[in-house]
């Protein structure tokens, strides 16, 4: 004898499985992972709901924070808008005096707080064509430039616009300009010549 063994008489080792127990073993590991892959997914559809719930309210919590600071906030800018304009108009009343340049430095000091409330002052610049959204005509004065119609004459109190989003809490009142084009003489008065 060759020391060989015949493939008859070997013997599978004890605990191997066959191929039909293989193959079992493998559908059920194919089971399982199947189970686990949709296990995941559903995993991930409630995370991403979740996600989706959680950026909701944040959005609504802002939203309210907002609403709630505008609440808290808008009568206390409304008087600060008031108490600007006072100063103002006293500081220039006031501007030969020491005291119009205190009350001036009250003024910037208020404008200082409504900068802190999320709140600016604009003022027009005179020849500014009209926008209503800014401006707030209180007068017109009358002239016969056709370039000037419709532009800001001079600045009678300052607007307000909030920092975020732009909003005017208060527009700029302002004289304008209005043209009143010039009358012709009537005809058969004579006209002096000089």
């Amino acid at each position: 004898m060759d020391g060989t063994v015949p493939d008859e008489e070997i013997a599978e080792e004890p605990g191997t499985p066959s191929s039909e127990e293989e193959t079992e073993l493998l559908l059920r590991l194919a089971e399982r992972l199947t189970e686990v892959e949709r296990r995941l997914g559903d995993s991930h559809r409630r995370a991403a709901h979740r996600e989706t719930v959680i950026d909701r309210l944040h959005e609504e919590n802002q939203e309210f924070r907002v609403g709630l600071r505008r609440s808290i906030l808008d009568p206390v800018v409304a008087d600060l808008f008031r108490l600007y304009d006072g100063l103002r108009k006293e500081a220039v009343r006031l501007a030969d005096d020491p005291y119009g340049r205190i009350l001036e430095s009250f003024a910037d000091e208020t404008e200082l707080i409504l900068d802190r409330c999320g709140v600016e002052v604009f003022l027009p610049e005179p020849g500014e064509p009209f926008a209503p959204a800014r401006h707030h005509p209180t007068t017109t004065v009358p002239t016969t430039d056709a370039a000037l119609h419709n532009t800001v004459e001079s600045v009678l109190a300052a607007g307000f616009v909030e920092r975020d989003g732009g909003r005017v809490r208060r527009p700029a009142r302002a004289r304008f300009w209005q043209h009143v084009p010039p009358t012709p003489p009537a005809e058969g008065v004579p006209v002096e010549s000089e």
